[in-house]
C-alpha cells in the first residue's frame, strides 16, 4: 500500500500562504528554489499554476499571482518536497516523444520503456496491417505509441483496471491512436484471435525489494509494480499463454527486471519460442526479453 509523509518539510518564512498581493513570477521562482527544489523544477511549477511558458517565465517575471494561484503553488510543493513524484503533480510525463496523461492509478513511463518500442518496430516490419497485443497497458505507453507509430496496425489493450484504462483511453484520443481497450486480466478478456505481437510491461518487482520504498515508487501503485511474489509470477502466466495467441513467426516482447533477463530468456524457451534474446536499456541493463512463434501451425486457441 502506497505510503505518503503525513508532515511535509516546513517552507521558507515567505510561504506564500501568507497571501502576499505583490508576489511576482520572479519572487515565486525564487522562493520555490529556496524552499530546496531545482531550478528547473521550480520554473515547470510555477508554469504550471500561472499557464506561462518556460520562455514567458523570462518575458512576464513581473506578473502577479493572485491568491489562489500562491496557494496552488505552496499545496504543489509543499507535496513534491515530500516526495511526490514531478509527473503527478504536472499530471503529465513524455514518452518516445509525445505528452502522456498519468495519475496515481498508472506507472510512470520511463525512458527505459522505449527499447520495448524499438524491437517492437522492428519485429513488425515487412507486415501489412498487424495485429499487436499489449498486455497490461496502464497509460497505454506502449499500445498507443505502437498505434501511432504503424497507423496500419490493429492493436488491442488491457488491463485489470478500470481507472488505468480511462487514463489510457483519454491519451488515446489526445494522440489520436485507434487502439481497442479491454477491461481484462491478462489474457481473459481477449478476443480468440491471432496476433503478430504481442507485447507486455507486467509488475515484476519482487516483494520486499527495497526500492518498493524509495523515490517515485513509494507514490505509484504497488500492484503495477510487484506481483507480491518473486517478481515473475506475471512473466510466466504471459509466456505460458502466448503461443496460443500468436501467428506462427509471431513475436512476444516482455520488459523485466534489470536482473531478469536470464530467468525471462529460460521462461520463454521452456514455453517454445525460438530466437530468444534480450536487449538492453539506456544504462546497459537486461530490459526486455522476446522470442519468436515458431513457423509450424499454431497451438489452437485456449
Amino acid at each position: 500500500m502506497t505510503q505518503h509523509p503525513v508532515n511535509p518539510p516546513a517552507l521558507p518564512d515567505s510561504d506564500p500562504l501568507a497571501g502576499n498581493p505583490t508576489l511576482t513570477v520572479r519572487d515565486a521562482l525564487r522562493w520555490v528554489a529556496g524552499a530546496g527544489l531545482p531550478v528547473l523544477e521550480a520554473r515547470m511549477l510555477v508554469g504550471l499554476v500561472t499557464g506561462l511558458t518556460r520562455t514567458q517565465l523570462i518575458t512576464r517575471d513581473a506578473d502577479v499571482l493572485d491568491h489562489g494561484q500562491q496557494q496552488r503553488l505552496t499545496d504543489l510543493v509543499r507535496r513534491r518536497l515530500a516526495g511526490e513524484p514531478m509527473a503527478y503533480l504536472t499530471g503529465e510525463r513524455e514518452f518516445y516523444g509525445r505528452p502522456f496523461r498519468v495519475g496515481p492509478g498508472v506507472l510512470i513511463p520511463r525512458p527505459d520503456t522505449e527499447v520495448v518500442v524499438q524491437r517492437a518496430l522492428a519485429c513488425l516490419e515487412g507486415r501489412h496491417a498487424p495485429r499487436v497485443l499489449d498486455l497490461g497497458t496502464g497509460s497505454g505507453i506502449l499500445a498507443i505509441t505502437l498505434a501511432c507509430e504503424r497507423p496500419d496496425a490493429l492493436v488491442w489493450a488491457t488491463d485489470i483496471s478500470p481507472a488505468a484504462l480511462e487514463i489510457a483511453r483519454e491519451n488515446a484520443g489526445q494522440l489520436g491512436a485507434q487502439v481497442s481497450f479491454l477491461l481484462s486480466d491478462w489474457y481473459g478478456a481477449v478476443p480468440a484471435q491471432r496476433f503478430d505481437l504481442i507485447v507486455s510491461n507486467p509488475p515484476y518487482i519482487a516483494a520486499g525489494d527495497p526500492h518498493l520504498g524509495q523515490g517515485d515508487l513509494r507514490f505509484e501503485p504497488v500492484d503495477a509494480l510487484t506481483d507480491h511474489a518473486d517478481g515473475l509470477t506475471d512473466l510466466r502466466t504471459i509466456a505460458a499463454g502466448a503461443l496460443s495467441r500468436l501467428e506462427a513467426g509471431g513475436w512476444l516482447l516482455l520488459e523485466h527486471g534489470h536482473d531478469q533477463g536470464a530467468a525471462a530468456r529460460e521462461l520463454l524457451a521452456t514455453a517454445g519460442f525460438e530466437a530468444v534474446f534480450t536487449e538492453r536499456d539506456l544504462g546497459d541493463n537486461e530490459r526486455c526479453t522476446g522470442g519468436r512463434a515458431p513457423a509450424e501451425a499454431p497451438r489452437a486457441l485456449s
